[in-house]
């Protein structure tokens, strides 16, 4: 408790019990997150596999020409991402009517049967992509072709249910880091995957070399599956399903307090007061109702737009072109060798690693999220600019060593990683998961998730042909990310809010809904008596008690 104390400087680390912080809370989190570490894996693991001979041999790709090459390697990549897309649209329904866990135990079944038609592919580039993503062929059209929904569809439901477990789980004051947890393991999947890979290739002959690194994603889809049956149904899901004696007990069991302790009082309170309002406002939640909750009532709307626009920023960094493609692109800025180039990547995964620690130990709930965002961005554009500089105007020549430039310019690789992970890698997440209503909180991140997968397989289908014709070496390619970042930092100056240190539903006063909510109201008063609307009464709904985050007159309870 003192450490995070000590690494998180906001106002509800200092008012909020001590005891919320307990063990489960980290557990619950932890577990989660292995959802990430499947698409980690997953993402590394090809980047590396692709430039290993045998696999080259197993699925004829050194006889292709460079850009058949590169379309081929495109295709294999962005695969996943097409069944990610498909996979979070899944996961909105199922993580809003079956609950955020049943989605979560879902997820790791269907990766992990991915894994295992991949792992069995024995040469057949069809079965790659069938158990990368989903191949809808006829089952009478080939034997050897597999139509199966599969690993995309598990990492993409997983991308839209472990932000709303954490977030809708996580104590205000460090929900930030918990929720860029997701984050974390998605950068630890990537940097296991490219040290397999690299092993792999040390120690493995035949298929096996490019076998083991993708039969080994499988890992963390069993112990999600294991951790996340011991783990809890979300108390906000819970309410909003009606079962509220249970919502309350399993927020004072994750709370570590008594039912009846204040904090939890207030809290659930909260919980509750947003839940009828919305249902005030909206009526029931059909889909239709849900969706013409989302795009007519202009707070959630802008939500919505924020929501998008900020997934769109994360993939055009340009991050996930070094993730995808990190031995060619190190190729391209002078370092020859297969060994070299999957050892600098996987340091550049380490890199990734240690920076999002040490943003969500120290600055993901102290520094907040708009700053975050606002000097990686600017930081971002300058260091893609060099590297787009150099191999335009000092490109390396094969068999020459690399000039002072050039070791600048890897560095700038590496500096990136880490910047990246201080803003636009992990803080888009816990936007999306946090600044939403509660019954419009899993359609929006499933809008955000399928727009980061959207945009991935953008993405990963651009990148190797960028690579190969914006210019000698790509130069060309680094030129438009940075120019990127830049535009990324106009849009957080003007339109992103900060939302550190607050209750999920305190978020609807910095988007005024609850302006909107008093307002309509105050006018169903006047038309149909008092406190009530269309007939429903409001003598169970505390508007003006539970709507503020502050804890000042509870504040002596917690005291010692």
């Amino acid at each position: 408790m003192r450490f995070l104390q000590w690494v998180v400087q906001n106002e509800a680390m200092k008012l909020d019990p001590p005891e919320i912080y307990g063990w489960r809370i980290f557990l619950i989190a932890i577990t989660a997150c292995l959802g990430g570490t499947i698409f980690g894996m997953d993402t590394g693991t090809m980047g590396g596999v692709l430039v290993i001979p045998a696999f080259k041999r197993a699925f004829r790709i050194e006889n292709l020409n460079p850009i058949a090459a590169a379309n081929l390697s495109a295709n294999i990549v962005s695969a996943l991402q097409a069944g990610c897309f498909i996979g979070a649209m899944m996961g909105w329904p199922t993580a809003d009517r079956l609950g955020r866990k049943p989605a979560l135990l879902i997820a790791p079944v269907l990766a992990a049967l991915g894994v295992i038609i991949q792992a069995a592919s024995a040469g057949h580039i069809e079965a790659i992509y069938a158990g990368r993503s989903v191949c809808l062929i006829p089952s009478n059209s080939c034997s050897d072709e597999i139509h199966r929904v599969v690993a995309g569809l598990g990492v993409g439901m997983a991308s839209v249910s472990v932000p709303l477990m954490i977030s809708e789980h996580a104590p205000r004051a460090i929900r930030g880091a918990l929720t860029g947890l997701y984050q974390l393991s998605i950068t630890s999947g990537i940097m296991l995957a490219f040290w397999v890979d690299y092993g792999s290739l040390l120690h493995i002959s035949g298929e096996a070399v490019w076998i083991v690194p993708i039969a080994m994603q499988a890992v963390p889809a069993v112990l999600l599956f294991v951790g996340m049956s011991m783990c809890y149904e979300t108390p906000r899901h819970l309410a909003r399903k009606g079962d509220k004696p249970r919502a309350r007990a399993t927020l004072a069991m994750v709370r570590n307090l008594p039912e009846d302790h204040p904090y939890i009082v207030r809290e659930f309170g909260v919980i509750c007061d947003q839940i009828d309002r919305e249902r005030i406002l909206t009526g029931g939640d059909t889909f239709f109702n849900l969706q013409k909750e989302l795009w007519t009532v202009p707070s959630n709307r802008r939500r919505a737009y924020i929501s998008i626009i900020l997934m769109i920023c994360q993939q055009m960094t340009g991050t996930n072109a070094i993730n995808y493609y990190g031995p060619t692109i190190f190729r391209n800025l002078g370092l020859n060798g297969l060994q070299i180039g999957l050892f600098a990547t996987g340091i550049y995964g380490c890199v990734k690693v240690a920076a999002c620690a040490c943003f969500l130990l120290f600055a993901a709930d102290s520094l907040g999220r708009r700053r975050s965002l606002l000097w990686t961005a600017l930081l971002q554009c300058v260091l893609m600019l060099y590297i787009g500089l150099y191999i335009r105007f000092s490109a390396p020549m094969h068999g020459h060593a690399v000039p002072p430039a050039g070791y600048l310019a890897l560095i700038c690789v590496y500096l990136f990683a880490g910047v990246y992970q201080w803003g636009w890698g992990p803080v888009p997440w816990i936007y999306i998961a946090e600044i939403p209503t509660v019954r419009l909180r899993s359609t929006n991140v499933a809008i955000g998730a399928c727009t980061q997968w959207l945009f991935n397989f953008v993405i990963a289908r651009a990148s190797p042909r960028m690579l190969a014709t914006l210019g000698r070496n790509g130069y060309g390619t680094f030129l438009v990310f940075g120019c990127l970042s830049f535009l990324m930092f106009i849009f957080t100056w003007f339109f992103i809010p900060e939302t550190k240190g607050m209750f999920l539903e305190d978020m609807d006063e910095i988007f005024g809904l609850v302006e909107l909510s008093a307002r309509m109201l105050h006018e169903a008063e006047l038309e149909n008596g008092p406190r009530s609307v269309g007939g429903k009464m409001l003598r169970d709904v505390s508007w003006a008690s539970t709507m503020t985050t502050d804890m000042s007159e509870i504040r002596p309870v917690f005291q010692p």
